[in-house]
């Protein structure tokens, strides 16, 4: 069974940055697409970042782009989100995810597509 585990989540002044990590055990990790979500309460999942199992093809939400920055280290089995420029609007519990095809080419933005997710990590930023 493979788990995801979230950490890095807190709180910050806008402006500042945050640093998300997750870690997978349990699943071939070099074999798929991560990506990180967001969700407020009462709204669904936001896409955010993601990137293909080889490291190289990344992408990022309009409203995240130039500040945060998504990478792996497929030898930790670990995949982070470097968050930067802050907003308060940032405010949101982060999702780490697997993609649940190996070696997908498909679409990354759609939660739906994802079939493993993290707990979820706490981030907040105070105006």
């Amino acid at each position: 069974q493979v788990q995801l585990v979230e950490s890095g989540g807190g709180l910050v002044q806008a402006g500042g940055s945050l640093r998300l990590s997750c870690a997978a055990s349990g699943r071939t990790f070099d074999s798929y697409t991560a990506g990180w979500f967001r969700q407020v309460p009462g709204k669904g999942r936001e896409f955010v970042a993601a990137i293909r199992w080889n490291g190289v093809n990344t992408y990022s939400a309009d409203s995240v782009k130039g500040r945060f920055a998504i990478s792996r280290d497929n030898a930790k089995n670990t995949v982070y989100l470097q968050m930067d420029r802050l907003k308060p609007e940032d405010t949101s519990v982060y999702y780490c995810a697997l993609h649940s095809l190996m070696y997908s080419t498909l679409a990354v933005t759609a939660p739906s597509t994802y079939d493993t997710w993290g707990q979820g990590t706490q981030g907040t930023v105070s105006s």
